[in-house]
């Protein structure tokens, strides 16, 4: 008897702590980001992509494509957001990008900034060249997160879609 009561214990544990953990992820959805880059010559980019409010103000780093920590203050508006609050972004950072490459992450995004003024801001730093602070902002909306905005500096496009 008693280790028929300990199994439903265990039991009932386990599908506890599933039903927590699908309720934590249920605010929100998981996208593909395509970003293709012009064919530039020079240094490989360094893009921090943030979650900006519909005040325009910095809310949360979404992902960096940059390794090296040393460069991170040539995204200078993003450093400046940082600096005050700074985030642990090691387990939101990758590679930097080349020009004319691509590259495809997947990112977490909360159902409430859909459709409620918030955007996707791609700012983009490349050594000994012109810095971008708003090479391409996405306004996340349904539309925008099932299409392709062109950049305006070294990010050619973004394609976004549901994963």
């Amino acid at each position: 008897m008693g280790n028929l009561f300990k199994a439903i214990l265990v039991l009932i544990a386990i599908v506890g702590n599933s039903f927590v953990s699908s309720a934590q992820k249920a605010g929100s959805k998981k996208y593909k980001c395509m970003i293709q880059m012009t064919n530039y010559a020079g240094e490989e980019a360094y893009i921090v992509v943030s979650l900006i409010n519909p005040k325009g103000a910095y809310e949360k780093t979404i992902y960096m494509f940059a390794k090296n920590k040393k460069w991170y203050k040539d995204l200078e508006e993003w450093h400046d957001f940082n600096k005050k609050k700074p985030a642990n972004i090691s387990a939101i950072t990758g590679a930097s990008v080349a020009g004319g490459d691509r590259s495809i992450k997947v990112f977490e995004i909360e159902d409430s900034k859909i459709n409620k003024g918030y955007k996707l801001r791609f700012e983009v730093a490349v050594e000994d060249k012109e810095y971008h602070a708003k090479d391409l902002e996405v306004p996340l909306t349904t539309a925008n997160l099932s299409g392709k905005i062109d950049g305006k500096g070294y990010i050619r496009y973004v394609r976004m879609s549901p994963n």
